[in-house]
């Protein structure tokens, strides 16, 4: 990885066109159910000590929560020297005197299992000069001699996007420059030239569009990714745009491309050009660079010629920039390279976090366990003493109902073949919260096969109280660690769908109902009915065994009885009628229960 500018990427499974083809990359290791565990930045931000992870390790195993399966003790950022040493990740010396590899040991020590944080910058989110980038092989070495199982890599910095805290200026490697028009000539012969406007080719996706200039010409904008950190933004549209053209060349050959443009630094118009054509059902790229950067974005200038070639008849040329997708696959490729490279058998977790904007869904398959898929769910985390403020309701990415409307609808990214969607850490246990929000929250969480990453300081728990009882209901659990893997499906919403099905459509109003249904390893079924407003809702809210039997088709069949469990109050009864029905809801709440068919 350099320093100056993105790596050129070698390997096609790296490549935007290879996304869907389901494969890994090497050292990805699949069949891991969720993470469940104990990170520190909700709980005490960049505040975290060693006496302090100490007692969490000791809480997890004082509170009976290891045998539940909280076995992860993640150490967040702030806890490495503020410089490398030699070259290598180092601790902070006040922080954690004893260093990280006595705090792995200790960890050990409890049965539990010791993980820590990184970035895909040069420094971390804290500013602390110890990110990864460049540095990949020497601290995959450092975490395999610190024996991690869990490493979760953050995207703060990032040389080759406007990240958080990145300049600005580096989204002129994510998008194109602006295009006006695009000519094709033989290489040889003047017999063949065509020349488009740009407004005559064919535009893919949703993030680009055609713009007019005071003059009344027109030029296509926005060809690249659209950011996915925050709100708003659906999971499952194709956010990636293309300009294509359909080339019909008289003969097989050279041929080649100009292409009128101006560049710019800012989201939407960049100086980044990936240009490809596909032909008889191949793909070539034969331009992956800068272009000369022009006086300003409205100040179009003619390309040195770019040499492709044609096949006699069809072709279509693709004006394009997933650099977006593929430079930050390509930097969390080179930490798990690192990892994979100290030690072939490494089973490290890998966290990756960027916070959904890049559309990990798209890719985070390849190359981690999980992919957070928003910004933060709180940025007001808590300190030694403090148990910082959680929302159920903000705008924002930091709230519970934020991250779970659009988690609700990534089913199709989620699985024991590619990893799960990550909405953030649990925030369970923080102010602002109610306990029925606190509950909802763990259900939505388990329901969708999130990791369930404590954020608490577990000294404000004590066994058996509100709190506990909420992270330790071991039916709850039992649907996130499912060995059959699914996420849970929305299956109705009280919302307007608006035509779409209701696991397609992304909603951003809480003021709905929503039934969610999970099939499980047992050949029984979870369904939730949520209450996502903050006001009581009565009604019919209800699912019945046909439309559970059309959905799951291959995991659920329709029978004459069923035995029902409440996963929260324990109650059990039968039912005859095939319709599972809530008629009220208080505020934030749920009723879940556990379908099971007769005999």
């Amino acid at each position: 990885m350099g320093l100056e500018s993105p790596s050129k990427i070698q390997d096609p499974q790296m490549k935007f066109d290879a996304f869907k083809n389901g494969k890994c990359l090497k050292g990805k290791k699949n069949g891991r159910l969720p993470a469940m565990g104990w990170n520190s930045w909700n709980a005490f931000g960049t505040g975290n000590t060693e006496k302090l992870t100490k007692a969490m390790a000791d809480a997890l195993v004082n509170l009976g929560l290891d045998k539940l399966g909280y076995k992860y003790v993640v150490l967040d950022d702030g806890c490495y020297r503020s410089q490398r040493v030699d070259g290598k990740l180092a601790s902070d010396e006040v922080k954690f005197p004893s260093g990280f590899m006595a705090m792995s040991d200790y960890v050990h020590s409890k049965g539990l299992k010791f993980g820590m944080y990184n970035d895909i910058g040069p420094k971390l989110c804290s500013g602390l000069e110890v990110g990864t980038c460049g540095h990949e092989k020497d601290d995959g070495r450092s975490y395999i001699e610190w024996k991690i199982d869990y490493l979760k890599v953050d995207n703060c910095y990032y040389l080759w996007d406007n990240a958080t805290f990145s300049n600005p200026e580096n989204a002129r490697f994510v998008y194109t420059p602006n295009i006006k028009s695009v000519s094709v000539v033989a290489a040889t012969s003047a017999a063949f030239k065509k020349t488009f406007s740009a407004c005559e080719g064919v535009l893919t996706g949703e993030c680009a569009k055609v713009c007019e200039l005071k003059s009344g010409e027109k030029y296509v904008n926005g060809l690249g990714t659209l950011d996915g950190t925050n709100t708003g933004t659906s999971p499952l549209n194709d956010r990636s745009s293309e300009l294509h053209f359909e080339i019909e060349a008289p003969v097989a050959g050279d041929y080649e491309v100009r292409i009128e443009y101006a560049t710019g630094r800012e989201p939407e118009v960049g100086e980044w050009l990936e240009l490809a054509v596909d032909s008889d059902g191949l793909t070539e790229y034969f331009y992956d660079d800068l272009l000369p950067p022009t006086k300003d974005k409205e100040s179009f200038v003619e390309s040195d010629p770019i040499k492709i070639r044609l096949a006699a008849g069809k072709n279509i040329l693709r004006i394009m920039n997933h650099r977006r997708q593929e430079n930050t696959l390509d930097s969390y490729a080179a930490m798990l390279d690192g990892l994979t490279s100290a030690d072939p058998n490494q089973d490290i977790v890998f966290s990756i976090c960027e916070w959904g904007k890049t559309h990990p869904q798209n890719w985070g398959y390849k190359v981690g366990n999980s992919w957070r898929i928003l910004n933060d769910i709180t940025f007001k985390v808590g300190s030694d003493g403090d148990p910082g403020v959680g929302s159920w309701k903000d705008p924002g990415t930091p709230s519970i109902t934020s991250q779970y409307n659009k988690a609700v609808v990534m089913d199709e990214f989620a699985g024991l073949d590619k990893g799960w969607n990550d909405p953030d850490m649990l925030m369970i246990g923080m102010n602002g919260l109610t306990l029925v929000q606190n509950k909802t929250h763990f259900t939505l969480w388990c329901m969708m096969n999130s990791p369930l990453m404590l954020g608490l300081d577990l000294r404000r728990m004590s066994f058996g109280d509100e709190l506990y009882n909420i992270i330790a209901n071991r039916e709850l659990i039992a649907l996130n660690q499912d060995a059959l893997g699914v996420q849970a499906k929305r299956i109705w919403t009280s919302a307007d769908c608006k035509g779409e099905s209701p696991d397609k459509i992304y909603i951003e109003d809480i003021d709905r109902i929503d039934i969610l249904a999970k099939p499980l390893a047992d050949g029984s079924i979870a369904v939730c009915f949520i209450n996502v407003s903050e006001t009581r809702k009565s009604g019919s809210f209800a699912v019945d065994d046909k439309l559970l039997s059309k959905i799951f088709s291959d995991r659920f069949k329709c029978s004459q009885k069923y035995q029902i469990k409440d996963l929260w109050t324990g109650k059990e009864w039968e039912n005859t009628t095939g319709k599972f029905e809530v008629p009220e809801l208080d505020a934030c709440d749920n009723v879940t229960i556990k379908i099971l068919r007769g005999v």
